[in-house]
């Protein structure tokens, strides 16, 4: 005679806290989580070291900076003074000139000129013979690697009264003017399109060859005008490269010092002084490192606006 089981037809002993099917202790799963994540991180520490030492750092000294009232000269030794330094520059006209210059810089030679040009000669460059192609993409890229006082006296030599602008105007009895004098933004606008736009044309280049022929080519069967397949086909396909180039393009310009330092030096006046000009006057000319590093800490500051917005646009789509 078979003998019941004390615990009864369908039930179920329970399991032992060291039987194989219990759970792990959660603090061990946290040691765990913990050694793997560091063991990932291993390899790219050497980086983060050197991120801190030499990006980091100098940031966080340089936000110090920004709210003492440090001198170069004439100071035995620097205070804490808060925000009267940014208080300071919100009140200077001269500051807010700046900020404007500034932005108009940035929108005419990099969101307008260099970002559209670069696609345009991209395009271009897609339906022309090799030895146009070679050619084309040899001149400008050479202006892009001359250093960037070179270009600039370059294209000094090119707006001043006696260059070759006015000379070409003269010969084509057409009325020529200081350029330097009259539009020094506009001048100095071009000549940062002339400079940088080979950078755009070697992104969009590189990303139209990624846009597979049979779709545009199957656009074109359909009857869609070129117009209506860069719209529509080109254009959506090669948006994160737009952002990319938008963003890089945008914060190299809002740096740019040397050009506009060698033609014009900010003038006349300050018609052509942005933020970088703005921020080496107050901080090296007029010794006011304090003042002139808030400004700098506030051109930081609108970079920072910048990527945000671009790195918000280049979000993968759910």
């Amino acid at each position: 005679m078979t003998t019941a089981s004390p615990m009864g037809p369908g039930r179920v002993g329970k399991t032992s806290p060291g039987s194989a099917g219990a759970s792990p202790d959660p603090r061990a799963r946290t040691a765990a989580r913990v050694r793997r994540g560091l063991l990932r991180a291993l390899p790219v520490s050497p980086a983060v070291v050197l991120l801190a030492l030499f990006l980091a750092g100098p940031i966080g000294y340089c936000a110090y900076i920004a709210f003492t009232d440090l001198q170069l000269t004439g100071q035995a030794e620097s205070s804490f003074i808060g925000l009267d330094n940014f208080r300071e520059a919100f009140g200077d006209e001269r500051f807010l000139n700046a900020v404007w210059l500034t932005l108009v810089f940035t929108v005419l030679s990099s969101l307008i000129g260099q970002n559209t040009l670069g696609l345009a000669l991209a395009s271009l460059m897609q339906r022309a013979s090799k030895p146009v192609r070679t050619l084309t993409g040899a001149i400008v890229v050479t202006a892009w690697v001359l250093p960037e006082v070179v270009a600039g006296f370059l294209l000094y030599a090119f707006f001043r009264r006696e260059g070759t602008l006015n000379a070409v105007l003269d010969f084509l009895h057409l009325p020529s003017q200081n350029w330097l004098f009259t539009l020094p933004i506009l001048a100095v606008s071009f000549a940062n399109v002339w400079r940088g736009t080979a950078f755009s044309m070697l992104v969009y280049s590189a990303a139209l060859n990624e846009i597979p022929k049979e779709i545009t080519e199957a656009a074109q069967v359909d009857g869609a005008s070129g117009w209506r397949r860069m719209w529509h086909i080109t254009l959506p396909m090669i948006r994160r490269s737009i952002g990319t180039n938008l963003m890089l393009n945008t914060l190299q310009t809002l740096s740019v010092f040397g050009l506009i330092w060698v033609m014009t030096r900010g003038g006349p006046g300050n018609r052509s002084q942005t933020l970088p000009l703005f921020m080496y006057e107050q901080a090296f000319q007029k010794s006011m490192i304090g003042y002139g590093t808030a400004v700098a800490l506030l051109l930081l500051l609108v970079g920072s606006l910048f990527s945000l917005v671009y790195m918000r646009l280049l979000r993968t789509e759910v």
